[in-house]
């Protein structure tokens, strides 16, 4: 029998809630005009972030979203982000886990890509 993972996505400019268990921000880059305290963040996870150029290449063209899942999959394998996903799912097994993004477009980021591997 199979616990399904609770993981949610959220912007990180969003009012924290109390249920939202612990609050892990995956940007690569720290969220304009967001002050840590404002953030409520548990931890940042930059390392479990797309690269730099995929980041830019895709720049959340929805139109692009299945190939950048595709190589944002790719990119999950290189030693670095596997393990900051590992630490991710470690975190998931006992508290729910809300995924931070500031993008606007929350439901085709990286964190959305994340929060479906973590709930399988």
């Amino acid at each position: 029998m199979s616990t399904k993972t609770d993981v949610q996505v959220r912007r990180v400019y969003d009012a924290a809630k109390d249920d939202d268990g612990a609050r892990v921000l995956v940007d690569h880059i720290w969220p304009r005009g967001m002050t840590k305290a404002k953030a409520a963040l548990d931890e940042w996870c930059k390392d479990v972030s797309p690269s730099t150029e995929l980041r830019k290449w895709y720049s959340h063209d929805p139109a692009k979203f299945a190939e950048f899942t595709k190589r944002y999959k790719s990119e999950l394998k290189d030693p670095a982000r596997a393990q900051a996903l590992e630490h991710l799912h470690e975190l998931a097994k006992t508290q729910r886990l809300t995924l931070l993004t500031a993008t606007k477009a929350a439901d085709i980021s990286e964190a959305t890509v994340l929060a479906g591997l973590l709930r399988r």
